[in-house]
């Protein structure tokens, strides 16, 4: 058998695609692996806590339990809401009256442009389509995507409450707190229901991020999924205000996100937690699917 039969395309160049491909498999077998999904959710994280204007929307969430501190202790008032009127006796109100505040617009503000982005704002820079041609998939896309954003939310909730925490140490006396049961707890106790609060809202938020995550998924420019975003927030807690959509109230996404007052008795209740991780359980299942569906037949042209 002569050479030229024993390899065949030698000589001829042939050789050259076969064995190009061949190198190239084990890098694609390695990015298709499950560890290259944690590797791309690292990466995610770490672009997006690296942006300016993430931190400087944790600066303007932080800033906010600090002003109603300060402006209580300038004014010397107790006059207001429930928790607003405990802050000058227990500065762990603080953190309570920064969270009720945050709640109905700040936070679904910052996570409507986090979430916004996380589609539309690759498209917008022209990086889409260097991440869809890697052999991660849409589908691991889409996931850290989503992941990210829900990353967001545990860090925008914790850094109201923490902040809200400190300068109510600084400004204020702390003692036991008295629960809306009439219960009263210690320090320690407080605080791990200040957590459970924060985590009730992260919870809250998670159906918001679908919502954003598949808007973004629908426009190269992330500030129409930003301000949509944050428009449906504001529509659906308007809607959960007209007593003549009472039918509809348990079906907004919105309708549970103040449902945390039930951590503030003795004991827990849990029904307003479970009711309301249900619910948003349904709002991700259904825009998460609708994001799948539009982001995996979506032609990327950036």
């Amino acid at each position: 058998m002569s050479s030229s039969e024993a390899a065949p395309g030698a000589g001829t160049g042939t050789e050259r695609p076969s064995a190009t491909i061949a190198a190239a498999r084990p890098a694609a077998d390695r990015l298709q692996r499950p560890s290259a999904g944690w590797a791309l959710l690292g990466s995610e994280l770490a672009v997006l806590f690296r942006r300016w204007r993430t931190w400087a929307m944790l600066a303007a969430l932080a800033a906010i339990p600090v002003l109603i501190a300060v402006a209580v202790r300038i004014t010397g008032s107790s006059r207001g809401p429930a928790f607003l009127s405990q802050i000058t006796s227990n500065g762990i109100f603080v953190s309570f009256t920064a969270l009720v505040v945050c709640v109905p617009l700040f936070l679904p503000l910052t996570i409507g442009v986090v979430a916004g982005d996380t589609i539309a704002g690759e498209a917008s820079h022209g990086t889409l389509r260097y991440l869809v041609i890697a052999p991660a998939g849409r589908l691991r896309l889409l996931a850290v995507k989503y992941a990210g954003c829900a990353a967001f939310c545990v860090a925008a909730a914790l850094v109201v409450g923490v902040a809200g925490a400190l300068i109510g140490m600084l400004l204020f006396p702390i003692g036991p707190v008295t629960l809306l049961s009439g219960v009263q707890v210690g320090i320690g106790e407080a605080y791990l229901r200040l957590l459970l609060i924060a985590l009730y809202i992260v919870v809250s938020l998670l159906g918001l991020c679908a919502i954003g995550l598949f808007l973004s998924t629908m426009t190269d420019v992330p500030v129409g999924a930003m301000a949509a975003t944050a428009v449906l927030a504001v529509i659906s807690q308007v809607l959960d205000q007209l007593p003549q959509l009472s039918a509809l109230h348990p079906w907004l996404f919105s309708h549970y996100w103040l449902g945390f007052g039930d951590f503030l008795r003795a004991p827990i209740v849990w029904d307003s937690f479970g009711s309301n991780a249900l619910l948003q359980l349904g709002y991700i299942a259904v825009f998460g699917a609708l994001a799948i569906g539009r982001f995996t037949t979506k032609d990327i042209l950036s």
